[in-house]
C-alpha cells in the first residue's frame, strides 16, 4: 500500500499532465471563468457578439422521470441563450442519442412556469471530442434540423443546436489554436491567456496546486468508498444466492416464501435459479 507522501507525489505529477481535454480539469479551470468560456464560445460559434453573463460547472439537470445529466459547463449569454459545453475523450460518450438527451434537458429547464414556448431562447449543446468522431477532417460539425419541402431541405430553425468540435484539428486559425490549447499541458505554451492563466494557477500556484491535490484526494477517497460499497453488495448478493440455493434444494419452502425471506432476490431470480438446479439434477 502506498504511503500518503507517495500518493501526494503522484498527484503532483498527474496535475502537471492535466489538460483542458480532461473533463475534471476543464470544469475546474472554467468554473466562474466567464472570460475563458466566452472565448471558447466565440471561437467555436464564430460569433464575436456573444457576451457570457453566467457560468456553472458540473450542474445536474433532471427530467420529469428523475433521469439526470451532469453538464460540464453551462453558460448563459446576455440574450438568454443557453450553452452546454461537454468534454468527451472517449468516442462512445459522444453518441447522437446523448447529444439529443442533453439538448432536451437543457431546453426543458429554460422556460419558467407561465412563459410561452415562442419565447424560448436558442440552446447549444457543444461536444468537444478528443478524436475526430465524425471522421471528416473538419474543425466543427454543426447539427441542425431540416424540413423537406418540394424535394428541398429547408432549415427548420427551431433554435436548438448541436455541435461537435474536433479536438484533433490543428488548422492555422482560431479554432486550430484553441484545440491546440485544449491538448497542451504547459500553460506557458498556450495561445490564449484567458485559458492559460487558470491552468497556470492550478499547476504552479501553491494555493491552486493545493486545491487540485485536495480534489484528487477526494476523488480517490470517493472511488475507494464506491468500490467498498460495491464489494459489500456483491458479497451480500453472493450470500443470498447461497442461502436461496440451499432452500430450493431442500424443497420445503415455496419460491414466494423464499423471496420473502431473502429480499435481495426477486421471484424471477429464484425461478431462474430453480430452473438451473433442475436442469443439473
Amino acid at each position: 500500500m502506498k504511503s500518503k507522501e507517495e500518493l501526494h507525489q503522484e498527484d503532483l505529477k498527474r496535475i502537471q499532465a492535466l489538460r483542458y481535454m480532461d473533463d475534471d480539469f476543464f470544469t475546474v479551470c472554467l468554473a466562474d471563468n466567464i472570460e475563458g468560456v466566452q472565448l471558447i464560445l466565440r471561437i467555436i460559434l464564430q460569433n464575436e457578439d456573444i457576451t457570457v453573463t453566467s457560468v456553472k460547472t458540473q450542474e445536474h439537470l433532471k427530467n420529469l422521470q428523475g433521469r439526470s445529466a451532469v453538464l460540464d459547463v453551462h453558460a448563459v449569454d446576455s440574450d438568454g441563450k443557453q450553452y452546454d459545453c461537454e468534454i468527451q475523450r472517449a468516442d462512445a460518450g459522444a453518441g447522437a442519442k446523448r447529444a439529443r438527451h442533453n439538448s432536451s434537458l437543457l431546453d426543458a429547464h429554460i422556460l419558467r412556469p407561465g412563459e410561452e414556448t415562442d419565447d424560448i431562447p436558442d440552446s447549444y449543446v457543444i461536444f468537444i471530442t478528443e478524436n475526430d468522431v465524425m471522421q471528416g477532417g473538419e474543425a466543427v460539425y454543426p447539427v441542425d434540423r431540416y424540413v423537406k419541402i418540394g424535394g428541398k431541405k429547408v432549415l427548420f430553425g427551431d433554435g436548438s443546436h448541436i455541435l461537435y468540435v474536433n479536438g484533433k484539428y490543428r488548422g492555422e486559425d482560431a479554432i486550430g489554436m484553441l484545440m491546440e490549447d485544449f491538448s497542451c499541458a504547459d500553460p506557458d505554451q498556450m495561445n490564449y491567456e484567458s485559458l492559460a492563466k487558470k491552468a497556470r494557477f492550478y499547476k504552479k500556484d501553491e494555493k491552486g496546486v493545493g486545491s487540485m491535490c485536495k480534489m484528487l484526494e477526494d476523488m480517490r477517497n470517493e472511488a475507494a468508498r464506491e468500490a467498498a460499497e460495491e464489494a459489500a453488495q456483491e458479497a451480500a448478493l453472493s450470500t443470498a444466492r447461497e442461502n436461496a440455493d440451499r432452500l430450493i434444494r431442500k424443497g420445503q419452502m415455496s419460491l414466494e416464501d423464499i423471496a420473502d425471506c431473502i429480499p435481495l432476490l426477486s421471484l424471477d431470480d429464484l425461478k431462474k435459479m430453480e430452473a438451473e438446479i433442475m436442469s443439473l439434477a
